[in-house]
């Protein structure tokens, strides 16, 4: 393990540590109007590909109707914001997760990358990267599109990838420092 990996893993378990307990009362309000809201318990989990390809169960505050289908105003404002996010650092104390690092997706894509793209899976993946800085309005622009799943698959996906593998060959923790205040600055525009 290089130095730079057990620093930042002392980091990410030590922020998410002092945050989860900073914001347990704000976790739990969430949950309750998001329980409301949807209908359910105000949980989001779902598989996501980690580190080397192993599959995690990512949480999330949910924004989408169990019965409905549909995101309501209290969950496109939690979107906005990324307080959907919150319960993900649960995810970077159990160390599925870092604070900077691709954004985990769903299986069928990072595990199925070939040649020297597979190097996208030896990073942890993360709250926060310069490609979900760059496509923070992804769900907007994907609606824009005729065919919004062959336009993810032919146009972001592979530049998410080249992204990520350019943050790989980058790696340190200033840059991780540069990635984390640009994330706070977009959220809070």
């Amino acid at each position: 393990m290089s130095q730079y990996t057990l620093w930042k893993n002392i980091f990410d378990g030590t922020l998410a540590l002092i945050m989860i307990i900073f914001l347990m009362p704000l976790l739990i309000i969430l949950f309750f109007i998001a329980g409301i809201d949807t209908a359910s318990s105000g949980l989001f989990l779902q598989k996501r590909i980690g580190q080397y390809g192993r599959p995690f169960m990512i949480y999330k505050i949910r924004t989408i109707h169990k019965k409905k289908k549909t995101c309501s105003k209290i969950g496109q404002t939690l979107r906005k914001f990324k307080l959907d996010e919150f319960p993900q650092l649960f995810n970077i104390l159990k160390g599925d997760m870092s604070f900077v690092g691709p954004r985990p997706d769903v299986e069928g894509y990072y595990d199925r990358l070939e040649g020297s793209d597979r190097k996208v899976l030896d990073l942890k993946p993360g709250l926060t990267c310069e490609a979900s800085i760059e496509y923070r309005n992804e769900e907007t622009l994907l609606k824009d599109q005729v065919d919004p799943l062959k336009y993810n698959d032919e146009v972001l996906f592979p530049h998410k990838v080249k992204m990520n593998l350019l943050y790989l060959n980058n790696r340190s923790f200033k840059n991780d420092m540069k990635i984390m205040w640009k994330t706070l600055v977009v959220i809070l525009k």
